[in-house]
């Protein structure tokens, strides 16, 4: 045995490596995850975009119907809501399509 001491725990480092590399025991490193950030299939972003604009919209209806019922208004603020949710389910979609800053430009 020529080997060094120093040596043999490198060589185990490195065979270990390379063992749970290929066996795929080690997870990818991964880039910095974006929940917002628009990936898939055309489907999956179509129903997200679906999703987003209904979801926003039954929300403030909701809201205008139980504020209406709570002040006894009750078409006025449900039809002022009904804007209010569309508005918001755009601006969903604008914030998902929008381009994204580049994280190395910030100093």
């Amino acid at each position: 045995m020529t080997e060094k001491p120093g040596d043999s725990d490198r060589s185990f480092e490195e065979r270990l490596r390379v063992a749970r590399d290929r066996q795929g025991l080690d997870p990818r490193p991964k880039k910095d995850f974006d929940p917002h950030a628009v990936s898939g299939s055309a489907l999956g972003v179509g129903l997200r975009v679906g999703l987003e604009l209904v979801v926003a919209l039954v929300v403030a209806v909701a809201i205008g119907y139980g504020l209406d019922k709570l002040f006894g208004t009750f078409p006025i603020l449900s039809l002022v809501f009904v804007p209010v949710g569309g508005a918001a389910g755009v601006m969903n979609i604008y914030r998902m399509f929008a381009p994204k800053p580049d994280k190395t430009d910030r100093a």
